[in-house]
């Protein structure tokens, strides 16, 4: 593709001091310092925007396993990338690391190269803390939310999370200053504004310094959406989510009408 003009440049990984680091492949001649290596993670989708607004009228690739294929469509859907100027290298996922992130499409629609791994439908994380009563599950997450040092770090490596402006630094909405941010407000107020969003990498539960269980909270959430509206963030790039409707009656909640 580099060489045949396709694209002017591959994100992908790039072997650095014995680590993997984002890096923008623009020769082929480069392509012998390729990594994939599944014990590191970076939002390469998320970095392209940076890389597409400073380059608008370049075609790029990027590597993409199932969740930074989905993660791309919802920034189709949001325009926050033109489809025109993508074009997306498909890697799954080996078994072991579907097994270990539950994921439900631990693959691309797409592969360059690799076995598909065949998809995890585990929601034990979440049933483990909804057993629990529901005084003892408000306390579980109010200590949860507790250790938060407010370091956005799951807000900054979310690749579903491009606002220009965000509302977890909106005064209006929630309490500037001081730590542990206000609780549970600040996590149930991102939770839901990733509701229909979320594509489900667990990138945010990777970055967070303390440990906070945040993933399972989006599952859950992402969960509810998907019981009440068959919603699915990032599996269909002409399907709105049910959140982004303003009362036009394409949504209804199961036997209510309504």
């Amino acid at each position: 593709m580099l060489d045949e003009n396709i694209v002017s440049a591959i994100l992908g990984l790039k072997l650095s001091h014995g680590h993997p680091i984002p890096f923008l492949f623009t020769k082929s001649s480069e392509l012998g310092k390729w990594v994939f290596d599944e014990s590191v993670r970076y939002p390469l989708t998320k970095i392209l925007i940076k890389i597409a607004q400073k380059y608008p009228d370049q075609k790029i690739g990027v590597v993409v396993r199932g969740c930074d294929e989905r993660s791309l469509i919802e920034l189709f859907k949001n325009y926050q990338l033109q489809k025109d100027k993508v074009i997306a290298i498909g890697i799954p996922c080996s078994q072991d690391l579907a097994n270990r992130c539950r994921c439900e499409r631990p693959f691309p629609s797409e592969i360059e190269d690799g076995e598909f791994a065949k998809p995890v439908e585990d929601y034990s994380d979440i049933e483990e803390v909804e057993k629990l009563p529901e005084q003892e599950r408000f306390l579980y997450w109010m200590s949860q939310f507790g250790k938060c040092i407010k370091c956005y770090g799951c807000r900054n490596i979310c690749p579903a999370c491009f606002c220009p402006s965000c509302t977890l630094e909106d005064e209006n909405l929630i309490k500037p200053g001081g730590m542990p941010p206000e609780i549970p407000i600040f996590h149930l107020h991102k939770a839901y504004h990733m509701a229909d969003r979320c594509i489900d990498c667990g990138l945010c539960e990777e970055a967070c310094p303390m440990g906070i269980p945040v993933r399972r909270l989006y599952r859950k959430v992402k969960k509810a959406v998907k019981d009440l509206f068959g919603y699915i963030p990032g599996e269909n790039e002409d399907e709105k989510g049910p959140l982004e409707f303003l009362g036009d009656g394409s949504y209804e909640l199961p036997g209510t009408g309504k």
